[in-house]
This record gives structure tokens, sequence and C-alpha cells, in this order.
């Protein structure tokens, strides 16, 4: 849409399912956390690094993240890989709200909807309460290594080393811009949320301060929505405890 070049990768055989990671990883974590060996034999797996992260390109302009944008490369995605086939959807955090705006503006290239620890609400001051305070001023200043040590700090302990492996691969001054952006986003209206009729899967870790009441919420508004609590999970692990996410995912998946 606008020129940037995403990249993504075909792994595996059968229906399309496009996984969409989250804020400062990459397609790399569908391998590392154990996915693409439990589902490369049912589903056609579409592994994509969003605009800013991985292997796609990184812009440090902040308004190249706008959310229209993200979900134009998704769709381009689909156009390209499944153009004539709905495709289940998966996403992690701000893949998670990626992947439910392309379920709510493009409903019918969508056949299920996964969204993990993610959130309808407006950005405003996400990634503080996400994180931690000031971490996009951290990226700014400190890089990545600023940011993952703020970060380990303000969950008591370090980040697992498949995530900070993923981190580092990403440039900071790119992260800091999609931050910025993302920030200004507006929320997905309860009213949008209602009139969902995609087949959807939640699941959020219980000790996800910030996204366990936002994945409640989205669950009791988006009408026969199935919720998977992880237990023990934070928001940085929940993804990572993919054990525990395919026992939801892979009867959910089979059903639609």
């Amino acid at each position: 849409m606008d020129g940037a070049r995403i990249a993504y990768q075909i792994v595996g055989d059968g229906p399309p399912l496009l996984m969409v990671h989250g804020t400062a990883l990459s397609r790399s974590i569908w391998r590392g956390f154990g996915y693409v060996k439990a589902l490369q034999d049912r589903y056609r797996l579409i592994l994509v690094d969003m605009r800013g992260h991985g292997r796609s390109d990184k812009p440090h302009d902040s308004d190249s993240y706008a959310m229209d944008l993200v979900v134009a490369d998704l769709l381009e995605i689909l156009d390209t890989e499944s153009p004539f086939e709905p495709a289940h959807v998966l996403g992690y955090s701000f893949g998670g709200r990626s992947v439910m705006s392309l379920a709510v503006e493009h409903s019918e290239r969508v056949r299920s909807l996964t969204v993990g620890g993610g959130s309808s609400r407006p950005m405003t001051g996400a990634f503080d309460a996400l994180f931690f305070p000031g971490c996009i001023e951290a990226l700014e200043s400190g890089g990545i290594e600023g940011f993952l040590s703020g970060w380990g700090a303000r969950r008591g302990k370090p980040v697992d080393p498949q995530t900070a492996t993923a981190f580092r691969i990403n440039d900071a001054l790119a992260l800091a811009a999609y931050m910025r952006r993302a920030e200004k986003e507006k929320g997905v209206d309860d009213a949008v949320l209602q009139r969902i009729t995609t087949p959807t899967l939640l699941f959020v870790g219980s000790r996800d301060r910030e996204r366990l009441p936002d994945t409640e919420h989205l669950a009791s508004m988006i009408p026969d929505s199935a919720l998977t609590v992880i237990e023990g999970a934070d928001h940085a692990s929940a993804v990572a405890d993919s054990e525990a996410v395919l026992r939801a995912l892979i009867p959910f998946l089979s059903r639609q």
C-alpha cells in the first residue's frame, strides 16, 4: 500500500493459517515455541514479520505504522497466498489487535479468529502499562538491551531467551516509532465486537495484569467466543507456553 516490503514464510500443507507475532518479536517465535512443529502437518502456515519487525522493512517514521497499513499488509498477503479460500488467523498481543481489525474489516477473508493477549481498548499508555513506564524512551536512548533490562526489572525476572533473541533482531528506533503510532490508535467499539460472527478463540495468561481484564472483556462482547486462561503465565510467557495454547487451539481450529 505504501511500498513497505513485508517478509513472510510458508510452512506446511493444508488449510491456510495466518500467524502474526506481537510487539518486538518476529515470525521466528512460532518455530522457537513449537507451534510450527505441532501445526505444519495440519495447516499451511503463513508466518509474517510485521512491518518494523524481523526481516520486514523498518521505517523510522511513526505514521508508517498506522493500523490501516498493518491490516493492508495482512490482506495483501492473504490475497497472494489464499486468494480463493478464507484463512484461519491467529495473532498475539499487537498481532492479536491486528488480526482482530482484519476480521472486523474483511470478515469474508477470515475463517476463524484467534486472539492471544489482545485488547480492543484505546492504546494510549498501553506499552508503559504492558512493559514498564518509559519503555519507548528506553528504546530510543538505550536500544533493545535497555528495553530488555527495564522489562526484566519490571517482571522481577529476565525475559526468556527465545523472546530476548527475537527482540534483538529488531531495530530499536523502528520499534519506538511503531509504538508511538500504535499509542494513537482508537479502540474497537463494543458495538463492533458484538457484530463479529467469525468463530473466535481468546487466550491470555492468568498473571497478565493488563491483558487479562481486556481479554475477559473481549470474551464478554464477541458472541459465542471461547476463552482460555493460561495459569501462571504473564504477557511474555503466555504465548511461549505452546502446549497450553495448542490444547485449546487445535480442537478449536478443527471445528471450523
